[in-house]
């Protein structure tokens, strides 16, 4: 697997399977097979985000729950709150 990170709280903000295109462009990131894009993260780009390789999958991967080491290893965010559960309250 792979990730994309937030250059600044390098959080974990997608997982991405190994075989899956990702372009990191200087204004965006591409998704998918660049004849048919699957989408397009536009928040994100090459000069504030980061694609890390050899990451394990955790079984509870959510997007913003862990932050990414250089070597691909992922560590829960200190105080980490699920917004799904959240959002029931």
């Amino acid at each position: 697997m792979k990730t994309i990170i937030d250059n600044a709280s390098r959080t974990s903000k997608y997982l991405i399977a190994d075989d899956y295109e990702v372009r990191m462009l200087d204004d965006k990131i591409e998704m998918g097979d660049t004849n048919n894009l699957d989408f397009v993260i536009a928040d994100l780009n090459r000069n504030n985000a980061t694609l890390i390789t050899g990451v394990s999958e955790p079984d509870d991967w959510f997007g913003n729950k862990y932050t990414c080491s250089d070597d691909g290893t992922l560590t829960v965010v200190d105080g980490w709150v699920d917004p799904r559960i959240e959002a029931e309250e």
